[in-house]
């Protein structure tokens, strides 16, 4: 990472030169308005000339507004987290308030999914073209002795010839015992497109870390509800571990490219494809002190365990993935792809544990091929995509998928949306080793089903949208322990259908410089058991004031915004796998979550200021992110986020 760092600096002034204008002499000045009656006016780039483009060819424009919907993304996860809870400190995981807010791979994967919402995957990486170079630096202060940052940096060599560099940076130490979070996300990026095309390259380097110290909640609810003064500081609550901690770091190298066989483009092309995504990961639960205290008693919160102290459970984890298409273009029917891939992975410890009940292999590995094709049109106002892949090796796993986009115009957008999965489980389902005894396991799961359609309506009126899914075969984490004071998490398929079905609606009333967002979303499961656990209800609205002061030399935007979720059976979160698991004991919900805030542009720099949570001492101690975490108290946060480019 120091290298890398030190390349950058290096090669930095280079860069920038290698892009700027040729400056002109004096004497060349003069001598162009000696032969020329007028001097010629500087070309300025276009907004539509910063471009930002994911894996599947999407494209976003750079864009330095402050609207609501910036306010929403300015957070730890750059993203509108609608329907996510977050934990006490930035940072650390988020319970999920909303289902499917998760994309399905018919591939499984490594894991530990509590501890990815941070976690850049390959299609979360955007690859830039932009006219001149681009920086955007980040900033947000967080809840103790810490900050968050992330600096981007993007330029073009030439027209056809694009580098990013970028790191996003956080550590903050938390209000309670053991709870800092120290997080690293570095990516890099590349671009290349030949000068008539015919090759088009996207590739990036990604190397994250994300450490959480896990203090397992706190031990006595009753504490932090009764109010006491005492009790303000959140360091006197007692937690369940004073020095455990979780460790997630992953690297990715990933390549995407095309080229076209025909020498040049014309009504009919071919084009031969190529995806190559290799990745290795690893997770590591470290505890040196195995009991805890709850009151003046001394338990083992995960059960009986192999050693007396120094708990190091550790998982290794690679994949390489290559994909292999050809792709016949036809201007007026569209793109058809038929692709072939290859799949392999290893999920591995350093030792076979053999005990009575069975042996604990020390490796699980995967090895699958797959045949599909894929449909691309777009004609007019109709934009549509239709995927079909299966299996051709002994694993039974399939994948059908339709979307389609409808542009009436700027103001109506309609989108729809099928799925059809056959999803293998992830593998720490099916293996796991630990050095708590219950902790390990070897399975056989049969795969997941999934069925599921949406659609989605954009008008100037309303926005609306729609998901019904059914589920069969579905995995989950489920608490096993027979003493209420244990915590003892084990994999559970259940053989019977889940229905869910959700509609969420949006709409913004302006009244001159007022406006009032809202967003709904109602949610419904029929199952027979508890096991997919969400609340019915759940919104966030905000009333907010627009106007430019100082001869318009700044923008203020100021507000409050209520998130509010009715009452339900939240998953509780187990640090030893790094998943939340099912829980039927307590309830959480029902409580209103204000913010204010005051933001401000200036220029391309956005000032952001918040009153998080201020109505916290006003409703009493009944705010939670999972049974056992409270959610944040009141406290304010200050950030920016500063744009440079010409």
């Amino acid at each position: 990472m120091r290298i890398l760092s030190y390349l950058y600096l290096l090669l930095l002034p280079c860069l920038i030169y290698s892009q700027s204008r040729p400056i002109q002499s004096l004497n060349a000045k003069i001598d162009n308005r000696e032969s020329s009656d007028s001097i010629k006016p500087e070309k300025i780039a276009k907004i539509d000339q910063y471009r930002f483009i994911n894996i599947d060819r999407d494209t976003t424009y750079l864009d330095t507004s402050l609207t609501i919907q910036r306010e929403y993304s300015f957070n730890y996860l750059h993203k509108d987290n609608f329907g996510l809870l977050a934990f006490p400190n930035e940072g650390q995981t988020y319970n999920t308030l909303q289902y499917g807010l998760d994309k399905y791979n018919p591939y499984p994967e490594m894991g530990f999914k509590a501890k990815h919402f941070n976690f850049l995957e390959a299609n979360d990486i955007k690859y830039s073209s932009v006219a001149n170079p681009v920086t955007e630096l980040y900033f947000r202060s967080v809840m103790q002795k810490g900050q968050n940052l992330d600096a981007f940096f993007t330029l073009n060599i030439n027209p056809r010839l694009n580098f990013s560099i970028a790191y996003k940076g956080l550590r903050s130490e938390g209000n309670y015992i053991n709870q800092l979070t120290s997080t690293g996300n570095f990516r890099f990026t590349s671009s290349y497109s030949a000068k008539n095309e015919r090759y088009v390259l996207n590739a990036h380097y990604t190397y994250q870390d994300i450490l959480n110290e896990e203090n397992g909640g706190i031990t006595t609810i009753s504490d932090f509800e009764s109010e006491n003064t005492d009790y303000d500081n959140r360091e006197r609550l007692q937690v369940y571990f004073s020095d455990a901690q979780s460790f997630l770091k992953g690297r990715r190298l990933f390549a995407d490219h095309y080229f076209r066989v025909n020498s040049k483009k014309g009504a009919n092309n071919l084009y031969v494809n190529h995806q190559f995504n290799y990745e290795n990961k690893f997770f590591e639960f470290n505890q040196p002190t195995v009991t805890s205290t709850v009151g003046t008693t001394s338990i083992i919160r995960f059960g009986d365990s192999y050693k007396d102290s120094g708990i190091n459970d550790q998982t290794h984890y690679n994949k390489m993935y290559n994909k292999v298409g050809l792709t016949y273009e036809n201007l007026t029917l569209g793109k058809f792809q038929f692709f072939i891939d290859d799949y392999q992975s290893n999920f591995y410890y350093n030792q076979i544990l053999i005990r009575t009940d069975g042996t604990i292999p020390a490796s699980l590995s995967r090895n699958i091929n797959s045949a599909g094709g894929q449909y691309d049109y777009q004609k007019n106002k109709w934009t549509g995509k239709f995927l079909y892949s299966r299996s051709i090796t002994n694993q039974s796993l399939s994948n059908l998928g339709a979307k389609m986009k409808y542009d009436l115009n700027d103001d109506f957008q309609f989108n729809f949306e099928y799925q059809n999965l056959n999803k293998l489980p992830n593998d720490n389902y099916n293996l796991y080793q630990s050095s708590y005894v219950a902790y390990n396991w070897s399975n056989d799961f049969k795969n997941e089903k999934v069925n599921e359609i949406s659609a989605e309506a954009i008008t100037p009126w309303l926005t609306a949208s729609a998901k019904f899914s059914t589920l069969n075969d579905h995995l989950y984490f489920n608490d096993v322990a027979l003493d209420d004071a244990q915590q003892i998490v084990s994999p559970q398929q259940f053989d019977k259908t889940i229905n869910y079905i959700s509609l969420k609606l949006g709409r913004e009333f302006k009244y001159g410089k007022f406006a009032l967002d809202n967003t709904i979303l109602y949610q419904n499961v029929s199952q027979d058991d508890n096991i997919l656990n969400v609340p019915k209800i759940v919104t966030r609205n905000t009333i907010y004031y627009t106007d430019f002061l100082f001869k318009k030399a700044l923008f203020l935007q100021t507000g409050i915004t209520l998130n509010y979720f009715s009452k339900y059976y939240a998953n509780e979160y187990n640090p030893v796998v790094g998943e939340f698991f099912v829980q039927d004991k307590k309830e959480i919900g029902n409580y209103p979550n204000l913010d204010f805030f005051i933001n401000a542009k200036i220029q391309r720099t956005r000032i952001y200021f918040k009153a998080e949570h201020f109505n916290s001492s006003l409703t009493g101690n009944n705010f939670y992110a999972s049974p056992n975490n409270p959610y944040r108290d009141f406290m304010l946060r200050f950030g920016l986020i500063w744009n440079f480019f010409n």
